[in-house]
């Protein structure tokens, strides 16, 4: 048997305030509309549901037992109306987002203050992973999408849009000061003590095949885990390391670093949103995204890639 789900919302409200008038009122509807609503239901289920007076209704033992199932699922959707609304107007929900060490540092971390600021009502939950880990985690619906720095492998099932393009320095501490006057070559690095991150990271990958291109061999002294980790030993005079030029600009400027110079030229890296564009987002994930990829002042719209990219530079 179908009964229209209009007729039910119409019972609760009549039976809550025991009077055709006062629910009208509620629903902003007539009094005859709703009592011939009332009538249409109880010829429906085959029972009485009201027992009527000039003074109002109230239920018959029939309509004591709908109106207990009635009202606690009329009372659930009330709520959900009630966040969905929040949701709409971003005064509540979450955000899941995967993000790589360098997309964090130089890139998300600010984007993600401009947007607590406007809409302080939305969670933001965090993952810091690898390229690969990020990668793979949008893959499997674990976060709404992933923030990385290049290079990355992205599946077809996946879209990569870059947002914003940075490059690396090498840098030392202050006892290769002496050093910042030449411009070293890759093979004459080999001299040097360097610093690099761990064997299975894609940076490493990166550098590995940078050195390479260039008949050189790199084999870093020192290995470590992360940048701000490498920034530490940097400046403990480990060693040199290439490192993101927006994490070493400060130390540069106060002269606890300072940057040495190639021959060759380091290849730029990007920093890009890795999504599925088959999965839709909330309304707080789809508003940050919307941000993400919104062109800046002076800066063009970030362009998207072809969705089967793969980069050899991070």
């Amino acid at each position: 048997m179908y009964v229209d789900w209009e007729y039910y919302k119409i019972f609760y409200y009549v039976a809550k305030y025991q009077n055709f008038t006062k629910a009208a009122r509620v629903l902003g509807n007539n009094q005859p509309n709703i009592t011939h609503s009332m009538n249409r239901l109880e010829s429906q289920l085959n029972c009485v549901l009201f027992t009527r007076s000039n003074r109002g209704v109230t239920l018959t033992p029939e309509g004591e037992m709908l109106y207990s199932r009635i009202a606690s699922a009329a009372v659930q959707i009330q709520d959900a109306e009630e966040e969905l609304s929040a949701s709409a107007t971003l005064e509540h929900g979450s955000i899941s987002i995967s993000a790589t060490e360098t997309a964090l540092n130089i890139y998300l971390a600010e984007k993600l203050r401009t947007f607590h600021t406007e809409y302080p009502g939305i969670r933001l939950r965090i993952s810091n992973h690898s390229t690969p880990q990020a990668v793979q985690a949008v893959k499997n619906g674990e976060v709404d999408f992933a923030v990385i720095s290049t290079p990355a492998e992205v599946e077809q099932s996946l879209k990569m849009v870059e947002l914003r393009p940075f490059y690396e320095v090498l840098v030392g501490g202050k006892t290769f000061t002496a050093l910042a006057s030449r411009r070293l070559t890759l093979k004459e690095l080999s001299c040097y003590p360097l610093i690099s991150l761990s064997d299975e990271s894609m940076t490493r990958s990166f550098y590995r095949q940078f050195f390479l291109d260039h008949d050189a061999v790199l084999r870093p002294d020192t290995e470590a885990a992360t940048t701000d980790q490498m920034l530490t030993l940097v400046k403990s005079e480990l060693g040199l390391a290439f490192v993101p030029e927006p994490m070493a600009k400060e130390l540069l400027a106060r002269g606890e670093l300072v940057e040495l110079h190639l021959q060759e030229i380091i290849p730029s890296r990007s920093i890009c949103l890795i999504y599925d564009h088959h999965r839709p987002l909330n309304t707080a994930a789809r508003k940050f995204q919307q941000m993400l990829t919104k062109a800046e002042p002076g800066h063009p719209a970030a362009p998207e890639q072809a969705e089967n990219v793969s980069f050899i530079s991070q």
